[in-house]
C-alpha cells in the first residue's frame, strides 16, 4: 500500500516537474497562496474593466449592425415545491371561500329585498287554499340556515383545493422525474 502512495507521489511530481520532497519545502503556506491567487485576481479584472469602457450590449449592437432580436431562454420546470403550492393554494381556497359566502349573502338579501319569498308564500297560498294554513318559505329557505350551509360547503371546499393541489404537486413531480418535466420558453420584451 505505501508503494502505491509514494508511486503515486513520484507521478504527481514528475507531472509538475519537481521532486516530492522539494515540492513540499518550496511551497508556500495556503493562507499566502490564496492572497496571491485573489490579488492576481483583482488586478487581472481591473485590467479588464480598464481595457473595454463600452459595454458589452452596445459592442454586440455595434457589430451586428442591425436591430437586435429579443433574448430567449428555454427552461424545463422539473419540481414544484409541494408545501408552497398547499400555502398557495389554501389561501386562494379560503378567499374563494369569503367570495362565495359574500356573493350567496348578496343575491340572498337582493331576492329578499325584490319580494320574491313574498312572491313564492301568495303562490302557494293560492295553489293550496286554505291547506296551506301559515306556510312561510323563509321558515325553511331562512338566510341563516342558506348561510351556514354555504359556510360549511365553503370550508370543506377549502379542505379539498389543498388537498387536491398538494397532491397533484406531487403527482407532478414524479411526473417530471420520469418524463424530464414541462419545457418553457421566456421571451425579453422589446
Amino acid at each position: 500500500m505505501s508503494e502505491r502512495s509514494t508511486d503515486r507521489t513520484a507521478q504527481r511530481a514528475a507531472v509538475r516537474g519537481t521532486d516530492s520532497a522539494e515540492d513540499t519545502n518550496a511551497r508556500q503556506p495556503l493562507g499566502e497562496r490564496i492572497q496571491s491567487k485573489l490579488a492576481n485576481a483583482t488586478t487581472e479584472h481591473r485590467q479588464n474593466a480598464e481595457a473595454s469602457p463600452q459595454p458589452v450590449t452596445s459592442r454586440r449592437a455595434a457589430a451586428s449592425g442591425k436591430k437586435k432580436s429579443p433574448r430567449r431562454a428555454r427552461l424545463r420546470l422539473t419540481r414544484v415545491d409541494p408545501w408552497s403550492v398547499m400555502k398557495t393554494s389554501f389561501l386562494l381556497a379560503v378567499a374563494f371561500g369569503i367570495v362565495t359566502v359574500v356573493s350567496v349573502l348578496i343575491v340572498w338579501t337582493v331576492l329578499g329585498g325584490a319580494g320574491v319569498w313574498d312572491s313564492i308564500n301568495a303562490t302557494v297560498e293560492d295553489v293550496l287554499g286554505s291547506e296551506a294554513g301559515n306556510f312561510d318559505v323563509t321558515d325553511y329557505i331562512s338566510t341563516s340556515r342558506v348561510l351556514g350551509f354555504t359556510m360549511l360547503v365553503a370550508v370543506v371546499d377549502v379542505v379539498l383545493l389543498t388537498a387536491i393541489a398538494t397532491l397533484t404537486a406531487f403527482l407532478y413531480n414524479m411526473a417530471a422525474a420520469l418524463l424530464g418535466g414541462v419545457e418553457l420558453t421566456l421571451a425579453e420584451d422589446n
